[in-house]
């Protein structure tokens, strides 16, 4: 009797052996940024609800970190910056880009010393990337005979070639390399850093900024120790947003986990999906999204957030997450006219259009 009422239960515990050993471990990088929340939410909401992908995430704290393990063969996955995603591939082309994690995204951000020569307007919305910022950073140098340094993700990032092209356009120079002549030293600082560069220039009465991805420019700014100044979607206006973070897949991962990935980025266009609604709909549904991002990333507070998913600013998106050849085209040229890539790459060899989704 004891035997029979322990068969539905033993065929229950059998079937889900056999779901857990069909499902494929699908291993994925991200760092602590806006740009990879939806990886977050999809992994929160839809990890178990995924029939072909046993989904990790794994946050690196810097991106030559998150460089150096994908490159090692040994992940599946990555969500990485065009620019340095471009160069992985020229080092060792073992991947193809797969889809986009989000569109926009970062920001610059202004210590008080640069903040004195700049009138910015009090809503961030009305912040434009006007000429005030490049005429004070190049009063600073002036001032101070050397460059402003601004601190970036990483040199080949997609926030060097949005500071490169602002100070282009509006006659100021930058350079990467220390010594070298120009209004402002691009200087590679690590996102959750990026705040205390600010703070402790500040306290050493030295001019400085920061373009990180967001929400770290409106951590400075909620906490009250700096400004946001202008936000890239404004600098490099594209459709529906410009090319940021992208998803990467090992031809290893494609070849033997086809339909795992594809069902991670399925999740993650949902995942996409949901935070644009939640952003819609604000108070329980953001507050949700808020609670899971600071389960992963609790150095974002829950103001910083909410303030870089307003949706009246529109400052990062969650849409058209699909491959946009265009788009990355934008990004990689000028990238290589100011010099943070020494060459781009063949478009349709780098991207697999098949994991194309449609919510």
């Amino acid at each position: 009797m004891f035997l029979f009422k322990m068969m539905p239960i033993l065929f229950i515990f059998n079937l889900y052996l056999f779901a857990s050993e069909t499902k494929q471990k699908v291993h994925a990088l991200y760092i602590p940024l806006a740009d990879h929340y939806a990886a977050l939410v999809a992994y929160e909401r839809y990890a178990k609800e995924m029939k072909h992908a046993d989904f990790h995430i794994t946050q690196m704290k810097n991106w030559d970190l998150l460089r150096a393990y994908f490159q090692s063969g040994e992940v599946d996955m990555a969500y990485v910056m065009t620019p340095l995603a471009i160069d992985m591939f020229n080092e060792n082309p073992h991947f193809r880009w797969i889809g986009l994690m989000h569109r926009d995204g970062n920001a610059l951000a202004i210590n008080h010393l640069l903040k004195k020569d700049i009138n910015l307007e009090k809503n961030r919305i009305n912040r434009k990337p006007n000429a005030d910022v490049a005429l004070a950073l190049k009063k600073a140098y002036k001032k101070h005979n050397k460059p402003t340094q601004i601190g970036l993700p990483h040199l080949l990032s997609t926030h060097a070639v949005i500071l490169y092209r602002h100070l282009k356009e509006h006659d100021s120079s930058i350079t990467f390399t220390p010594n070298n002549k120009a209004d402002v030293l691009g200087i590679s600082v690590a996102p959750p850093k990026a705040p205390a560069f600010i703070k402790i220039k500040s306290k050493k009465a030295i001019p400085a900024a920061f373009e990180q991805s967001l929400p770290w420019a409106d951590v400075v700014e909620t906490g009250g120790y700096g400004k946001v100044a202008w936000y890239s979607k404004d600098v490099m206006p594209w459709k529906y947003g410009h090319v940021e973070c992208i998803s990467l897949a090992t031809d290893k991962a494609i070849k033997d986990k086809f339909k795992a990935i594809q069902e991670v980025q399925y999740y993650i266009h949902k995942a996409g999906a949901d935070i644009e609604k939640a952003k819609e709909e604000g108070r329980k549904s953001l507050d949700k999204i808020v609670e899971i991002v600071r389960k992963h990333i609790p150095l974002h507070t829950a103001k910083a957030i909410k303030a870089s998913l307003r949706y009246d600013l529109e400052v990062i998106n969650y849409k058209h997450l699909n491959i946009d050849k265009k788009g990355l085209k934008l990004i990689m040229d000028y990238a290589i006219e100011g010099k943070t890539l020494k060459q781009g790459l063949d478009i349709d060899t780098f991207a697999d259009e098949r994991f194309k989704v449609n919510l």
